[in-house]
């Protein structure tokens, strides 16, 4: 009895380890090799039932479909056949080899994975000209071109580009979504939304099309020489008619989906000519106007006036520092605020810009406020040009003089003054014995405290003179600013959003801004670039955890779909907690 005991368990054991064995979880693709304008399709296949199925990141390529799931179950024989499949159409995003890594499946309490995969990416490859092929036909008809407005800049001058789709009439498209945006390297840029896509009818390659334009930017060349302006690539569902035609007489439409790239352009950025070149010369290009304003001509010591320098027109002006005013000496001066007005266009940059100073005279009299010179280039005229402001006298009518005051003032106004005579005894009544000073006071004269307080104010000049370097410096700091502000304001709006709980619009609002901000100010991209697949592959380079970029994907969404859909107090409550944590855990990977 025993032995057949041990017989029957070696039995079952035997059948277990063959059963295991027996499963197949593996990953097929369709090529190893193909170009970056092709597709893959690549299935997860086993030969027994799982759950928890878990696929690779597919992080080099742009899933265009899938997971699409089949089973196949049938008997032969007596024997029962089976296989699951997962499977996924894949575009590579570039060239190169890559590494598909495993995936994973529970089956029967265990976990299987398969073997990781390498995929060789070359460049685009040129398709069979098959007049039957729809992804011949809508690689024929579809065509995204970049207009750009000027080949041949100089330094600092706007550019305009236009990306604009062309269809022909028979053929329709549906916009999935951006694939690749350009990031503009060597260029200042600016988005200028595209509020709707409104279709006109034009000649193209001398035929009738249909187009829109999908993009507008304008640029500002920071380099001189050849740069290149990258491609822009978009994911379109097309509906192409082919040669056949159902029991009706109408033409059959297959639905493609494809992958449309705009071509690479080259823009030659000319240097600014060094001949006639002013030496304050601070890199404004454009056509500007100039003047330098006091809101006060007269006033008393003490009071405060503001001077403006200020510089309007179209150019270049977040780019460039406006000239700094002089003022005597006598005249306390602070550190200007500064502030811009400037609207973006097709046109490029238009409106003001100025620096608002504030001065405070401390004695009576009349200063003159000198001349301010500025210069920029003009690419039309091709020539610098220099504005000189007029001079402004500021004349402080009451307060105490000054010996400096009254040495201002005869600069300007002629006064009648008698000579003094003295003799000998005009000052005889001063004694010259000092034994009348104090012992305390005697205490005080040359000891150290008097001498600390003697040297104090020249041994702070040097830190004054850093401190305001350093303020120069950051004032100078475009980029840094706004990268500032925009901190600022994330953490405003995300204090709205807290006080807004339970009033859905306004919190959601709030919230988005907030989120909007921070990316600026983490990511420094601007508000119109941001799209989710663009701040996922962001976050993602900075190595930021996968599960935290998701979250903060999730919530961007909740945003988008709070304004349509009805919620509760406990969610908005939720998601401000989540992105409170979820904005401290990016904060960790990102200074």
């Amino acid at each position: 009895m025993k032995f057949t005991t041990n017989i029957f368990l070696l039995l079952l054991v035997f059948a277990y380890s063959t059963a295991i064995a027996q499963v197949k979880f593996e990953a097929k693709v369709s090529k190893n090799t193909l170009g970056v304008n092709e597709r893959l399709r690549i299935d997860f296949e086993m030969n027994q039932d799982g759950d928890n199925f878990v696929p690779p990141s597919f992080q080099d390529f742009t899933v265009v479909g899938g997971p699409n799931t089949s089973v196949s179950n049938y008997w032969s024989n007596g024997k029962r056949s089976f296989t699951k499949t997962y499977s996924y159409f894949l575009s590579p995003k570039k060239q190169g080899s890559f590494t598909v890594k495993q995936a994973q499946i529970e089956i029967d309490g265990q976990v299987y994975k398969t073997f990781p995969i390498i995929i060789k990416v070359t460049k685009a490859i040129e398709k069979p000209k098959d007049p039957n092929d729809p992804a011949y036909i809508a690689s024929q008809k579809i065509h995204l071109v970049a207009e750009v407005s000027k080949t041949a800049p100089y330094l600092n001058e706007s550019i305009t580009v236009l990306y604009k789709l062309y269809v022909a009439p028979n053929i329709a498209a549906n916009i999935l979504g951006d694939k690749q945006t350009p990031q503009y390297e060597d260029f200042w840029n600016q988005n200028i939304e595209v509020r709707a896509f409104r279709p006109q009818n034009a000649k193209f390659k001398g035929e009738d099309y249909r187009y829109v334009i999908l993009k507008k930017v304008v640029l500002y060349p920071q380099k001189t020489g050849k740069l290149k302006l990258e491609p822009y690539v978009i994911n379109l569902n097309i509906d192409v008619p082919t040669s056949r035609y159902d029991i009706f007489g109408n033409r059959i439409v297959r639905k493609v989906q494809q992958s449309i790239t705009s071509s690479t352009r080259i823009v030659n950025v000319k240097p600014l000519p060094e001949e006639g070149k002013p030496a304050d010369f601070k890199g404004a290009v454009g056509d500007f106007n100039f003047s330098v304003t006091a809101s006060k001509s007269s006033l008393d010591a003490g009071e405060s006036l503001q001077a403006k320098v200020r510089v309007s027109g179209k150019g270049n002006l977040k780019l460039f520092e406006l000239p700094k005013i002089t003022v005597p000496s006598s005249l306390e001066v602070y550190e200007p605020e500064h502030k811009e007005n400037v609207r973006t266009n097709l046109a490029g940059m238009q409106g003001e810009i100025l620096d608002v100073y504030t001065i405070v005279p401390q004695y009576k009299g009349k200063y003159p406020l000198p001349e301010v010179s500025f210069s920029y280039f003009d690419p039309k005229a091709k020539s610098y040009k220099r504005l000189t402001s007029e001079q402004l006298v500021i004349d402080v009518v009451n307060g105490p003089s000054s010996v400096n005051t009254d040495t201002a003032s005869n600069n300007t106004v002629n006064t009648n003054k008698q000579a003094v005579t003295t003799n000998s005894s005009t000052f005889s009544f001063i004694k010259t014995n000092a034994t009348w000073i104090s012992k305390k006071e005697q205490s005080f004269f040359l000891s150290n405290i008097f001498w600390l307080l003697f040297l104090l104010p020249f041994l702070l000049i040097p830190l004054a003179i850093f401190v305001r370097r350093n303020q120069e410096k950051r004032n100078a700091d475009i980029v840094g600013n706004k990268r500032r502000k925009a901190d600022r304001l994330a953490k405003k709006y995300l204090s709205d959003a807290k006080k807004a709980l339970g009033k859905k619009e306004a919190f959601y609002i709030a919230l988005e801004k907030a989120f909007h901000n921070y990316l600026k100010a983490k990511l420094h991209i601007e508000t119109s670039d941001f799209n989710k697949e663009k701040i996922q592959s962001l976050l993602t380079e900075r190595n930021v955890d996968l599960t935290v970029v998701s979250e903060f994907i999730s919530i961007l969404e909740n945003c988008e779909l709070a304004r349509y859909t009805p919620i509760t107090h406990v969610t908005m409550k939720n998601d401000y907690e989540k992105s409170v944590i979820t904005i401290a855990a990016i904060d960790k990977k990102i200074r």
